[in-house]
C-alpha cells in the first residue's frame, strides 16, 4: 500500500518533468519524478535497469545529465549547469552532492549583486566557473561525498564516505579525505585489464 501511495504522489508531483519531453528513462529503470527540478529545456537520460532516488536540479536551460545502465543513486543531489555524466554499474550512496559549477564567482566584486539578482529571478553565469563532471563505469561513491566541478572519477574507483573530491581520481583506486587523496590501488577485473 505504501509503495502505491508513493507512486501516486510521485506521479502527481512529477507531472511537469514527465510532460517536458526532456527525460528519457530506459527499460526497467525507476526515477523519483517528483525530485526533478527544471527539466524543460534540458536533457536527462537514464539507461536500463537503474534506480535513481536523487534530487536532480538543472540550473538553466541547456544542461545535460546522463546516467548509465544498472546504476544505483541513493538519496543524493545532482546539480547541473551544463554537464554531468554517470556511467554504467555505478553505485552511489546517500547524501552525495555532485555539482558542475561554483555557483558563485570567487571574487566579491563579481558576486556582489547575487542576492539582489535572485530576488528578481535572474542569475548571471558569465563569471561563474563550470566544467563537466564524469563518474566512470563501475565507480562506487560512499555517503556524504562532495564531487566538485571538472572532476573525472575513473573506472572502478571507490570514494570513501564524507570525502571532498576536487581533482580527478585514477581508475581502480580508493580515495578518501578532504581533499580526497589516493589511499591505495584496487585490483581491476581481468576484462578491464585486458581492455586497457
Amino acid at each position: 500500500m505504501r509503495r502505491i501511495l508513493i507512486g501516486l504522489i510521485d506521479t502527481i508531483l512529477g507531472w511537469k518533468s514527465r510532460l517536458s519531453g526532456a527525460v528519457s528513462i530506459g527499460r526497467g529503470s525507476t526515477i523519483a519524478w517528483r525530485r526533478i527540478r527544471r527539466a524543460a529545456g534540458n536533457a536527462l537520460s537514464v539507461g536500463e535497469d537503474s534506480i535513481v532516488h536523487a534530487d536532480i536540479s538543472f540550473e538553466e536551460t541547456g544542461g545535460k545529465i546522463q546516467i548509465g545502465s544498472r546504476t544505483f543513486i541513493g538519496r543524493s543531489h545532482l546539480i547541473c549547469y551544463r554537464s554531468l555524466s554517470i556511467g554504467d554499474d555505478v553505485i552511489m550512496s546517500w547524501g552525495i552532492t555532485i555539482v558542475d559549477h561554483d555557483s558563485h564567482s570567487v571574487d566579491w566584486i563579481d558576486r556582489r549583486n547575487d542576492v539582489r539578482d535572485w530576488r528578481a529571478g535572474r542569475k548571471d553565469w558569465e563569471k561563474i566557473a563550470h566544467a563537466p563532471v564524469v563518474v566512470s563505469n563501475r565507480a562506487w561513491i560512499g555517503f556524504n561525498v562532495s564531487v566538485l566541478k571538472g572532476v573525472t572519477i575513473g573506472e572502478g574507483a571507490a570514494i570513501g564516505a564524507c570525502s571532498v573530491v576536487t581533482r580527478d581520481v585514477p581508475p581502480y583506486t580508493l580515495v578518501a579525505g578532504n581533499p580526497a587523496r589516493v589511499i591505495r590501488t584496487l585490483s581491476s577485473p581481468p576484462e578491464a585489464s585486458a581492455e586497457g
